[in-house]
């Protein structure tokens, strides 16, 4: 059974910096797509970040420079490094996983090419 559990969020003023990680257990952790998402409001859930099984990585325009992700193998987890943080940034941040093959190029980031999905961490930006 695959199972991700998200931590890390919470509040913050706007300019500071959170980083978020998922837990992620499943045994072919190495081996499949990985990406966060996060969905506002009223708004639709939009991919923010997402890596491979190449470790290529893709971003939304909206976090370029400023959110990095990456995977700890060892310790099966998957993190967002939050920096500069906006109010535009608050929102619940959800970590997924999809089991469906991708060639390597390509980077899936939208939310219905994801299978697997955590409960959730909500982070909140103060301006």
């Amino acid at each position: 059974q695959v199972r991700l559990v998200e931590s890390g969020g919470g509040s913050v003023q706007a300019g500071g910096s959170l980083r978020l990680s998922c837990a992620a257990t499943l045994s072919t952790y190495n081996q499949i797509p990985m990406a966060w998402f996060r969905q506002a409001p009223g708004k639709e859930r939009e991919g923010v970040a997402a890596i491979n099984t190449a470790r290529r990585i893709r971003y939304a325009d909206s976090v370029k420079v400023r959110f990095i992700i990456s995977k700890d193998s060892v310790k099966n987890t998957l993190y967002l490094q939050m920096n500069s943080l906006k109010p535009e940034d608050t929102a619940m941040y959800y970590c997924a996983a999809t089991m469906s093959y991708y060639s390597g190029s390509y980077v899936p980031i939208a939310p219905h090419e994801y299978d697997y999905w955590g409960q959730g961490t909500q982070v909140t930006v103060s301006s």
